[in-house]
């Protein structure tokens, strides 16, 4: 009745029939789901949801305080979006809203294309780089138009 059994050279003895759970020591904090039940601890997950990509001809971005950004896959409404290079790209599109040197500029992209393009008029100055999420969210929704 007061046996314990242990297998393997570093487990841990199963509790006694009857026995209160112990709680299990505190491990380091997850952003995701734990086995045993337990609400993970909090953790700072910086940008959870979004991705971030690299644009060919800029400097790297990240928490090194360089250029963030936000980009989301949308379906360009009647007349596309003008861009400064091409001029009108319309259909399955990536909307890529980045921040740098105070300013949110919006390139658009072929979906699973190389080249990326300036919207026309999609520049500003954004002082907060806090606002890009509000910024990209709305550019979304002005964009994303897959009924027409």
């Amino acid at each position: 009745m007061g046996e314990q059994t242990v297998t393997g050279p570093d487990a841990t003895p199963a509790p006694e029939a009857g026995a209160a759970p112990e709680s299990a020591p505190a491990g380091p904090a997850s952003a995701g789901m734990t086995a045993d039940g337990r609400q993970p601890e909090s953790a700072d997950v910086a940008g959870a949801g979004m991705t971030a990509d690299a644009v060919p001809g800029a400097p790297a971005g990240g928490a090194s305080g360089g250029p963030a950004d936000r980009t989301s896959d949308v379906t360009a409404g009647p007349g596309g979006v003008m861009t400064d290079e091409v001029g009108v790209v319309t259909g399955e599109l990536t909307l890529r809203t980045e921040h740098a040197d105070g300013r949110v500029t919006l390139r658009v992209q072929y979906k699973d294309a190389d080249e990326w393009y300036a919207v026309t008029g999609g520049s500003a100055p954004l002082a907060d780089p806090a606002a890009l999420d509000a910024v990209h969210t709305i550019a979304v929704g002005l964009l994303n138009r897959p009924e027409g």
